[in-house]
């Protein structure tokens, strides 16, 4: 049995890519059908919620614990950040803990730099590492497995995806699904951007040791995620959007951020964790 729990994990981990290159495909839908305005819409809701699961929920809470939250919000949370075909929450730490833990080494499941360069490289940070080895977790993070409900959210991660897909198709035939697949085709590259092109683009206020950069194209598509230098370098830190100006320390639009403060509002988040002014400018880049 102990043997055929981890087969049985890989098989279902393997769905992550067969769902993320059909909605790649179920794009090619609004070739016949157009995207009238209320699919249009939907797309874009689509993209902001469950873009705004995985920076805030998948991300800030869940892997970094950058503020705390009631496990309701954590398993809500990660029901729509395993809608947007993000896989489950288990999977999502572990993935981008090996980031950290392994920065632009071989070892890194989705660095542009390592062990090439280049276009191959940017094609492996940007999509490639789906059909990689390395899209398997080293091992999975002991805390989130703890939880029955994130650990059967995880293992069932495409079930979202699928109920998603199929609500889309009711509400407005091939249409609105299209628009679905398109939504989450984006959504997909929005999220890997942070991999590849925060990592090649951008300025590099604080001293982290790596080419981590913030962009602020990333930051506005990914709703504050782009500020990546400053996430290497404060990675606990709930507010990404700080930089360093001749000296002084400036702040950038965060989204994600101004989503968990409503969150505080409602009870919902609390202990968020920013650092000090004194911290941030002694990591400043010389």
């Amino acid at each position: 049995m102990e043997q055929i729990l981890p087969v049985l994990r890989r098989c279902l981990y393997a769905l992550g890519p067969v769902l993320i290159i059909l909605s790649h495909l179920g794009c090619l839908l609004l070739l016949r059908t157009g995207l009238p305005l209320g699919a249009a819409l939907w797309a874009l809701g689509l993209y902001l919620v469950r873009m705004l699961a995985t920076t805030a929920i998948y991300h800030r809470l869940i892997t970094h614990g950058s503020y705390q939250a009631p496990r309701l919000v954590w398993w809500i949370g990660s029901l729509v950040g395993a809608s947007a075909g993000q896989m489950g929450p288990s999977w999502w730490k572990a993935h981008h803990q090996q980031h950290h833990r392994h920065v632009e080494t071989e070892r890194d499941p989705h660095t542009p730099l390592a062990p090439v360069g280049g276009w191959r490289g940017f094609w492996r940070s940007q999509a490639g590492w789906l059909l990689a080895p390395s899209f398997y977790p080293e091992s999975l993070p002991a805390d989130v497995e703890a939880d029955p409900v994130l650990r059967a959210i995880d293992r069932l991660h495409f079930l979202p995806v699928l109920a998603l897909a199929a609500l889309s198709w009711q509400l407005g035939g091939l249409a609105w699904l299209g628009a679905f697949c398109l939504s989450t085709t984006l959504l997909f590259h929005g999220v890997a951007s942070v991999n590849s092109v925060a990592h090649l683009l951008g300025d590099q206020p604080f001293a982290t040791g790596d080419a981590s950069r913030n962009n602020g194209w990333v930051a506005l598509i990914t709703l504050g995620e782009g500020w990546h230098n400053l996430h290497h370098a404060f990675q606990g830190s709930v507010r990404q959007g700080i930089t360093v100006e001749g000296g002084s320390l400036r702040l950038l639009p965060d989204p994600t951020y101004r989503f968990i403060r409503l969150l505080q509002g409602l009870g919902l988040a609390s202990k968020l964790r920013i650092p000090s002014q004194r911290a941030l400018l002694a990591r400043a880049a010389s």
